[in-house]
């Protein structure tokens, strides 16, 4: 037989193996991502079964679904509305939870702030930091009023060690930040590689199923926005948080994308303050309260996040092109998007923009993909080119088509309940979103409906 070889090249994006270093990976074609870790021996049948969730039904084989017993637990709240909201009602016992962001952005002060929450409601919490020592993290916690809740501390990245707490400490909820500087004596990689993430992420995994508690992790994220380290770790965990925010803004949004014990998509507002991070329950008027009245290029879009309706503001800029190429930029929406309404705007609604640059942006800093955007960046883009106002009590919703048809949206009523609430007196949305029995106004605001761009931009600018 084949000497087996000590070390391979495992690739930091697929973790696909290679026998030696190659520039591009041959599975995902990522440049540069081959790192060399030691080989690991196959897995004997002692190690296997300690795999094993606890209590699981392992010991017993396979069972009959109608002889399986429902379980269910109550679900533990943080204590912070906005964060129960995106979990979709709190943190359920066994499950784990992936929040990722960017450094700096406020996952520490968020899940210390959650942590502090639950140790004084339902019970003791292990704060585990490899970033900060014992106490950076108390400093910060004198900050943000933690107080005398039992709340424990440790300072260590060797997985094994964390693990050995738990049982003495007997957590209500485990905190791990950051996965990417947990590792395991199992392998000789550094911090950070595929092999030392997923073994913590798998051993964090069967720990909380295992003993029911529930584990929360961060991890940051790249440069372009994915979580560092495998992709294959947001298959592994239950939900997937990411913690979103520009810089120059105070306020900061948690969005999840993946829940299996919720609404995936839903979305939770905070606003940074010097005592920490502060729930926006009205993120509506949040990003609405710097609208500029009767500026060209302002227009008021009905978003929905999961089960929650946000008003945003569209703005758009459309001036000659200096140079030889016109410029065409979009902050909050997809660029490609943006191209697209521009082709449909100049042939559908006659509006050479050729010669122009066109800038679009989400003011806020927030980032929106749904379809329904498409009627207010039109609306924006068009009021700039024909230097005309929106009225300020407008606001509006809707999918574009290639052909300048007004699509239908998905909760309508939602969208235009929460524009009354917020005191607009008109709605500009499809015609097929319209309930026959419900033209003309709801709770005080006119919905107006619109099948074409033309019609869209008649009934905005006229």
């Amino acid at each position: 037989m084949p000497k087996r070889p000590t070390t391979v090249f495992v690739c930091q994006e697929c973790g696909a193996q290679a026998a030696k270093w190659l520039g591009r990976c041959a599975d995902c074609g990522a440049w540069n991502s081959l790192v060399e870790e030691r080989a690991t021996e196959p897995a004997s049948a002692a190690a296997v079964s300690g795999h094993r969730y606890a209590g699981g039904g392992s010991e017993q084989g396979a069972q009959l679904y109608a002889d399986i017993a429902l379980e269910h637990y109550p679900r533990l709240t943080t204590g912070i509305g906005e964060f129960d909201r995106v979990l979709g009602g709190g943190i359920v016992p066994g499950s784990m939870v992936l929040l990722g962001g960017e450094p700096g952005i406020g996952k520490s002060t968020l899940l210390l702030q959650a942590a502090a929450n639950m140790a004084a409601s339902a019970g003791p919490v292990l704060y585990s930091s490899g970033e900060e020592s014992q106490h950076q993290v108390k400093a910060r916690g004198e900050r943000l009023g933690v107080g005398t809740a039992p709340l424990y501390l440790l300072a260590e990245t060797c997985l094994e060690k964390i693990l050995e707490e738990i049982p003495r400490v007997k957590p209500a909820l485990v905190i791990v930040d950051s996965i990417q500087t947990v590792f395991s004596l199992k392998f000789q990689s550094a911090p950070g590689s595929i092999g030392q993430v997923r073994e913590a992420a798998t051993q964090l995994l069967f720990m909380a199923k295992g003993q029911n508690v529930p584990v929360l992790v961060i991890g940051h994220v790249t440069k372009d926005g994915h979580l560092a380290g495998p992709k294959a770790l947001e298959h592994v965990v239950d939900t997937v948080l990411y913690f979103e925010g520009e810089r120059h803004h105070s306020h900061r949004v948690v969005r999840a994308v993946k829940n299996r014990f919720g609404a995936a998509s839903e979305l939770g507002v905070f606003e940074m303050t010097a005592a920490g991070l502060r729930a926006v329950p009205n993120p509506s008027k949040m990003f609405l309260a710097e609208r500029p009245i009767n500026a060209p290029g302002s227009a008021v879009l009905c978003s929905v996040e999961g089960s929650r309706p946000i008003l945003v503001e569209v703005q758009a800029l459309v001036s000659t092109s200096t140079y030889g190429n016109a410029r065409r930029m979009a902050s909050g929406i997809d660029q490609q998007r943006l191209s697209l309404l521009l082709a449909v705007l100049e042939k559908r609604a006659g509006l050479n923009l050729t010669g122009d640059d066109v800038f679009v942006n989400i003011a806020g800093g927030m980032t929106i993909d749904e379809p329904a955007t498409d009627l207010g960046v039109l609306a924006a883009i068009a009021s700039s080119v024909r230097n005309r106002v929106i009225p300020a009590t407008t606001a509006m919703f809707g999918e574009v088509g290639l052909a300048g048809e007004i699509r239908a949206v998905t909760q309508a009523a939602l969208r235009v309940r929460e524009a009354a609430q917020m005191g607009f007196e008109r709605c500009i949305m499809p015609d097929a979103n319209i309930d026959p029995s419900e033209r003309g106004s709801t709770g005080g605001c006119e919905l107006i409906g619109v099948r074409t761009v033309g019609d869209a931009l008649d009934a905005l600018l006229s």
